[in-house]
């Protein structure tokens, strides 16, 4: 009798044993599931601001005293008007931030559930390409990462992001939300120019 109840208990201990070891795994997975799925937004710093693709909006660099322009439909540049409404779920195109005479940025709007103006919609992509006759006062204001664009190599991309994907001309990383693309100069190894772009699901007809 006795030994049957030690075997019983020692049954009972073990699938419980085994209920907590399977629990343990289970919370494991989701947290590494979890961990997985976030994505680190890296932003982009202009002046000494940062941009953050999927949330600056707009007017945030018009406080700023960025010069942010648009292309209408005579292919002219004019000033943005951030108080002109944009429809939602929308996604605009043709947009720039100058840095000088020579150097400008490129982005992208998107536009969520509602519309709004302008001003509130959000920087959906920022694209900037570096040439050799760029003004180098104006690249010393921009950084990638924390890093100054004219200070960012290869070489320290690959140091930086291991876990993305290139050679020695590009370094690119495309996550659930988020996607980056650096490009450098095969002869000196210096970024020559980047993209950060956030994905949306928005009516890509606008």
């Amino acid at each position: 009798m006795n030994t049957k109840k030690s075997r019983s208990l020692l049954c009972l201990i073990l699938a419980a044993l085994m209920l907590f070891l399977s629990a343990c795994s289970q919370d494991e997975g989701e947290s590494s599931q979890k961990e997985k799925n976030e994505e680190v937004l890296l932003p982009i710093s202009v002046n000494g601001k940062e941009i953050r693709v999927g949330e600056t909006t707009v007017q945030t660099l018009l406080d700023e005293g960025l010069d942010v322009s648009w292309v209408d439909e005579n292919f002219n540049r004019i000033t943005v008007d951030p108080d002109m409404e944009l429809e939602a779920n929308a996604y605009y195109t043709g947009g720039s931030i100058k840095m000088s005479d020579h150097m400008s940025f490129t982005i992208s709007l998107a536009t969520e559930d509602e519309p709004v103006p302008l001003g509130q919609a959000v920087i959906a992509r920022l694209e900037l390409h570096m040439a050799a006759e760029d003004d180098k006062s104006a690249l010393e204001k921009i950084s990638f990462d924390g890093v100054p664009v004219t200070e960012f190599t290869q070489e320290k991309a690959v140091e930086k992001y291991p876990d993305w994907t290139g050679n020695e001309v590009m370094w690119l990383h495309y996550g659930l939300e988020y996607s980056y693309t650096l490009t450098f100069d095969m002869a000196t190894g210096n970024l020559n120019g980047f993209t950060v772009e956030r994905e949306y699901d928005v009516d890509w007809n606008s």
